[in-house]
């Protein structure tokens, strides 16, 4: 399956932000942060997070709103929230 052109910039921002979260993640794993650098990875971890949190839910809402496979009349056309 195939990415439209308007969800595919969305899709390369979470892989990107997800694979930043996990470095992120290995990084203070590792424990040679200092403290105000476990701190700021810290910080931007929750807003990687959040983001992607985000976009899941955008998808579970596309999902839910396609409907019954075996019924398309029920599909609604999805329109992102800003």
């Amino acid at each position: 399956m195939s990415d439209t052109p308007a969800t595919a910039p969305a899709v390369a921002e979470f892989e990107r932000s997800l694979d930043e979260l996990e470095s992120l993640v290995q990084k203070m794993e590792r424990g040679d942060m200092s403290l105000d650098e476990s701190l700021a990875a810290y910080e931007r971890g929750i807003a990687l997070y959040r983001s992607c949190q985000g976009a899941l839910e955008q998808a579970e809402l596309r999902v839910r709103l396609l409907g019954d496979p075996l019924d398309p009349v029920q599909a609604t056309p999805f329109e992102p929230t800003p």
